[in-house]
This record gives structure tokens, sequence and C-alpha cells, in this order.
């Protein structure tokens, strides 16, 4: 948010937002075209949420609009990696990891990513 900004829902109150929302639609335009199923977790510190989960994104920075632990997309990252493809991640599966929790990450969810080869 830039500085003394209070509406929330006006994306001029955002620095970088704006260019994270575009990258978002394009990342799900290659997605639909190629099928690769991709997690999308996008923002920063005191970014524009709803417009990124509107966008297209799994997770998203920061619903209180507060400032987010470097290490917790990573937290995200790490949940969805090593958790089965045929499990469904929400960040209730790993609220408890994260600084701020729901305050400072939140999202839809996303499909695991580990394949599990049985031999």
């Amino acid at each position: 948010m830039i500085k003394n900004g209070d509406r929330y829902n006006d994306i001029y109150n955002y620095r970088n937002s704006r260019h994270f929302i575009e990258t978002v639609k394009e990342a799900r335009r290659f997605d639909n075209q190629n099928n690769k199923n991709l997690v999308i977790f996008a923002g920063a510190c005191q970014s524009y949420f709803e417009a990124l989960i509107e966008a297209g994104a799994n997770f998203a920075s920061s619903p209180a609009r507060i400032l987010i632990d470097f290490i917790d997309p990573l937290i995200v990252a790490k949940s969805i990696a090593i958790a089965d493809r045929n499990k469904y991640i929400t960040i209730d599966d790993f609220v408890n990891e994260l600084r701020d929790g729901k305050k400072g990450i939140n999202g839809l969810g996303a499909r695991g990513k580990k394949n599990v080869i049985i031999m």
C-alpha cells in the first residue's frame, strides 16, 4: 500500500499489485493453454489480496495488509510440493507454521504436487 492509502479496493493505492495481477492472469492463460496445472502464489507485503485471488492465484499475501515474513511463501511452496497429488491442500494444513497466520497469507488451496510411485 502506498503511504496514507486507505481505500483498500483501489488498485492505485498499491505500488506493485497491478503488476502481480497481470502476471497471474498471464500465467493462468499459459496454464489453460498447456494444461500444466500451475499453483500460483502471488503478492508481497501489503498487496491487494482480493484482486490477486480473483486474477487466479491459489494463495496470496496479504489479506490484512501487513508485512509478511519472508519465509512464509516458502512454507506454502513446501507444503504443496511435499503433499501427495491426490490431496487438496488448504491454508489450514500449514497455517500454524506461518508467522502471522491467515492475516499474512491466505488462499483457495491447491492439489499437492508429489507423485508417489509404488513399485
